[in-house]
Order: C-alpha cells, then structure tokens, then sequence
C-alpha cells in the first residue's frame, strides 16, 4: 500500500510539473502577442473600451427572441434591420455631419481602498477620455469608497478636477458607498446620483494611534526621540506623550476638517456645511434631504437612460501582469478552492 501510494504521488508530482511547463509556454506566447497586439496597448498595460449601447441591444435582443411568439420575432428582426439599416447610413454621413453626431458618455470606475489606489488606473482613463470628449459629451464615475488618507483622495480629487476644469460634465454615481474621502471625489460632480440606501456623507477627519511607553518602561526600555523643529513629531508610538503634543495634533486635525469643509463648500453650494460636516454619514435618501446628493437613481437606471440618447462606452485601464505574477495568481486561486472544497468537506462531516 506504502509503495503504491509513493509511486502514485511521484506520477502526481511528474503531471504537476508538466502542466507548469505547458503552461509556462503558452503564457509566454500570450504574453508575446500581447505586446504585438493594438495600438492602445504598451508595456505598462492596454486601455479596454466596451460600447454599451450594443451590450444593451444584444441583451434586450436576446430576452426578445426567446419570449416573443414567431411573427412578433419576425417583426421584430425586421425592426431590428431597419434600424441597422438606419444608423450604418448615419455612420457614413458622420464625416459631413461631424456637429450633429450623437453625445458621447464616458463610464469610468473607481473602487477605492484606504490609500485611494485605484487613483493610478483612474488618471491613465481620465487622460485618455479627455483626449476624445468634448463639451458636447459627459463622463460618468461609478464611485465605490469609504475614505482613506487624506493625501491620497486630495490626489484622487484632483483627477476629478481635471474633467471639470476642461469643461466636460461629470456625473457621479454612488451604489454603495462614498463616505470621507468617497464623498471629498464626488462633491467635484456636476450631478451626483445615489441609490436610496448608499451610504453617503462621513465629512470629517479621524486620527488613531497606539502608545506602548509605559509597556516599555515597564521593562525599562527607553526610546530616544530626537528632531530639530518644535513640531517635526508631535504624538508618537513609543514615546511619552504630553499635554502640548496632543493638542498640536488637535490642532493639525482640525485644520485638515477645516479644509475638507472648505473643498466641499466650494463644490457643493446648496448644503448647510454646518449641519452635514459633523462626520455623521446618511443613507441616499437622508443625503438628497440634505443636499448630499442630486438624484436617487443605481448608475444602472443612469445608463440605461443614457442610452437612449447618447453612445455609451465603459473604458478602464488594466495593468498588464507579468507572467509570474499570472501564474502565482492562478496558483493561489487554485490552492484556495482546493482548500475551500476541503474546508466544506469537513464541515459537512462535523455538522
């Protein structure tokens, strides 16, 4: 039984190791063509642009074809012609009709964490579009954050800024979450839409930091401390705090509160800023009371509206992985399920 189970984990080991190999080829031919591939690509990663009009059409064309009786389908794919019919000529007049063309509605995503880093793909989208739009056309974000540091969405922010100070409008829309820094992005909109029960608001600033000096001296450990400048260091981790350090660093926070309520002000002149910077945060339908937000709408009922008039088109840069770290990827995901089927195996057998 021993050498049975020995030869087969050897006969494992020989699989597992071809099918590295294999895969290690065809990544590197991937790979390979991948940086022959399109114009919009370089070595950084490529900019993807999906338009959604047709990703609309196809699913509303597809629901039809399987509810519809025979001759309303017929009628439809008719319909359907016509309209093909209709546009390729709209598309051959363009060049002479280049003023008269439909708006365009650029749909950007942003799903921050706590140092905003998403804010790298974000400026690489942003440049691109404002490479294309014009004052004719709109930019949607579908924003999702609960804040983070303040330098980083100060940055994200200024992304925004961009758009509006080239003169495209910008929308945007907040399913989940924009809280703190979220909200710092959102206030640049010229429209922000919510849905009823996003979380909205968090204008305020929080600081936290842990002190184990009298653990330490406790064990007679001593930290030394030097700076040169009265406030190079103010509350420290491992140091004896005092009365003076705490209130210099109040006096930081509240400075850095005072600015956000400035920045929002200044973007959103209907609000009470008193009565909504208080850190507090308000579901989407407390938020338009309070004139947080604009409208309560998901960013789905935005688009589809959207598309009605306009062509709407979802661009989004995707960093290019080398072929180790798509491998390691691939590794870590299949371990993982392994691991999961086994984690339910056992929690089937104890419960």
């Amino acid at each position: 039984m021993i050498e049975f189970l020995t030869d087969y984990g050897l006969f494992l080991a020989k699989v597992a190791t071809l099918v590295f190999a294999i895969l290690f080829v065809i990544g590197g031919i991937v790979n390979t063509a991948a940086r022959q591939r399109g114009q919009h690509q370089d070595e950084q990663g490529d900019l993807r642009v999906r338009h959604l009009n047709e990703e609309m059409d196809s699913l509303r064309d597809s629901l039809r074809q399987a509810v519809l009786p025979e001759a309303e389908r017929k009628a439809a794919r008719k319909q359907q012609r016509k309209e093909e019919k209709a546009r390729h000529k709209a598309a051959r007049k363009a060049g002479a009709m280049a003023a008269d063309r439909k708006p365009r509605v650029f749909v950007l995503d942003f799903d921050g964490d706590v140092q905003a880093s998403a804010v790298d793909n974000l400026r690489r989208e942003i440049t691109a579009v404002l490479e294309a739009a014009d004052k004719k056309d709109e930019v949607v974000i579908r924003l999702e954050s609960p804040g983070g540091l303040v330098h980083a969405y100060g940055l994200a922010s200024s992304q925004l800024r961009r758009i509006r100070n080239q003169g495209v409008r910008l929308t945007v829309c907040v399913d989940k979450v924009a809280a703190s820094g979220g909200y710092m992005m959102a206030c640049i909109a010229d429209r922000i839409v919510a849905a009823p029960f996003a979380i909205v608001g968090s204008i305020g600033v929080v600081a936290q930091i842990p002190n184990f000096h009298r653990l330490l001296r406790k064990h007679d450990v001593d930290v030394e401390l030097m700076t040169a400048g009265e406030y190079k260091r103010t509350l420290t981790m491992f140091g004896e705090n005092t009365d003076k350090d705490r209130e210099k660093f109040q006096e930081e926070l509240e400075d850095t509160h005072l600015l956000f309520k400035e920045f929002v002000r200044e973007h959103r002149r209907n609000m009470d800023i008193a009565q909504i910077a208080t850190g507090e945060h308000w579901f989407g339908t407390r938020a338009k009371d309070l004139g947080l937000v604009d409208e309560l709408q998901t960013s789905d009922e935005y688009l589809l509206s959207r598309c009605k008039d306009s062509d709407v088109y979802e661009v989004s840069w995707h960093t290019r992985q080398k072929l180790a770290e798509r491998l390691g990827l691939a590794f870590e995901g299949s371990l993982e399920r392994i691991m999961e089927r086994w984690f339910h195996r056992g929690a089937r057998r104890w419960w």
